[in-house]
């Protein structure tokens, strides 16, 4: 049922929104360049790798000896627009429809981390990853990681259709209310460098 509600409600939210995600298209072609997309390798169902789609939100400048600038610098007015209203993850209802993502479960995160989670946060690989997830209504980047994983883990323990249905009307609201977003002062959550519990 879940892959079912997936498919259809994704392709369903692909169709209404077409016209938004080729104004966003155009934006971000004119505002930040080429590429309009933003590709990289996240974890999916079971660690398997998979190609996540999102719209940049950031530019390309670098320093003299061309390392990437801060996040801090590189995130503009205009991404920080697309970021607060999520309109920079509309690509990822592509990642749904080919079955690499859920609409809900947990955020994948990046590749790195995978050695790093313990035992029980790695839990959070049992189901596929979700474009919007129990974590996300529940604090988003405004939570630490460890708040984050055992509440992924919590998700994943206790799932259902219904619950699923309650995290997608609950994200409405966070996304309207742009709750969460940065992580205290910074414009992004901070690496994950290994839990500090046991």
């Amino acid at each position: 049922m879940k892959r079912l509600f997936d498919l259809l409600a994704a392709g369903l939210l692909l169709v209404l929104f077409s016209p938004m995600i080729a104004v966003v298209a155009v934006l971000v072609r004119f505002k930040l360049g080429t590429p309009i997309m933003f590709k990289q390798l996240r974890p999916g169902l079971n660690g398997q790798p998979f190609e996540l789609y999102k719209f940049r939100t950031m530019t390309d400048e670098m320093d003299e000896e061309g390392n990437l600038l801060p996040d801090y610098i590189r995130l503009t007015r205009f991404g920080q627009f697309l970021r607060k209203y999520s309109l920079d993850e509309l690509l990822q209802l592509v990642n749904v429809v080919k079955g690499d993502i859920s609409l809900v479960g947990p955020r994948p995160l990046l590749m790195d981390y995978l050695p790093l989670y313990t035992e029980e946060q790695a839990k959070r690989h049992l189901v596929r990853p979700g474009i919007t997830g129990w974590a996300q209504v529940n604090g988003r980047n405004a939570l630490t990681w460890e708040q984050k994983f055992e509440l992924d883990v919590w998700y994943v323990e206790h799932r259902s259709f219904l619950l699923d249905l309650r995290i997608l009307l609950l994200t409405v609201f966070k996304v309207l209310k742009s709750e969460g977003i940065q992580h205290g002062n910074h414009v992004t959550m901070e690496r994950f460098t290994g839990s500090k519990l046991s």
